[in-house]
């Protein structure tokens, strides 16, 4: 089985908006809806867990059942004091259903240009992996700097990558990562899923990502992610 755990407890507070950026309505509809609609149609996923503040859960199924993208969903979990926490909630609260040997697919609700064949593209690439991450190649020339005023050492871009949401994850083992590291305390550390994977060993394997599935954080993303929707009317 295949769930995906929604990430929807952001506050948009860079935003600059007094409402989460996932919930700002673009041309009639949330923003949230345009991924859910996407993880609705994909035959792979089968289960969707969203994360989000208790006051919100109810305009979301609202919104689900308007869209009609409400079947997947499992329940909901509540927001960790960071973006992990908040992932390792959803994790705890499958427990109840999941197998180790699931996949737990994690997606932000504000990437809404969530795209079919990338869900299809990760869930064909876990097989004889651990997890599976989308990644964009670096363009500009990279430099290491340990104070941020001088330049250390010139990195080889052609090694270096930018990781992506959606992220993919054996479910038992990614759910083992994260409680070593809420046991040690280092969680509050963690700034991307797939960081505890690699710390605890998992295989990670790296496949082609996408550049137009970008997170809406600023008012220049919103409008670029606005344009975009007329664009395509």
């Amino acid at each position: 089985m295949n769930i995906a755990i929604l990430l929807s407890g952001g506050t948009g507070s860079r935003l600059g908006s007094q409402k989460p950026k996932q919930y700002l309505d673009v041309e009639g509809k949330p923003i949230i809806m345009y991924c859910m609609e996407t993880l609705e149609k994909s035959e792979l996923i089968h289960k969707i867990q969203i994360v989000a503040h208790d006051e919100w859960v109810d305009l979301i199924k609202y919104w689900a059942a308007q869209y009609g993208v409400e079947d997947k969903i499992c329940g909901f979990s509540k927001p960790g004091e960071n973006r992990q926490l908040s992932i390792y909630n959803g994790l705890k609260d499958i427990r109840n259903f999941a197998s180790d040997d699931d996949n737990v697919f994690i997606h932000d609700a504000a990437r809404p240009n969530l795209r079919l064949s990338t869900i299809q593209d990760s869930f064909e690439a876990i097989s004889g992996y651990d997890g599976v991450i989308p990644v964009l190649p670096m363009k500009d020339t990279v430099y290491l700097s340990k104070d941020g005023l001088e330049i250390d050492s010139l990195l080889n871009r052609q090694e270096i990558f930018a990781g992506q949401a959606p992220e993919t994850f054996v479910y038992g083992k990614y759910l083992e990562a994260n409680e070593r590291l809420v046991n040690s305390g280092e969680i509050m550390k963690i700034n991307g899923s797939t960081e505890p994977a690699v710390m605890a060993g998992m295989k990670m394997h790296m496949i082609v990502g996408d550049e137009g599935n970008f997170k809406i954080t600023t008012s220049d993303d919103l409008e670029r992610f606005t344009e975009q929707i007329k664009a395509m009317k």
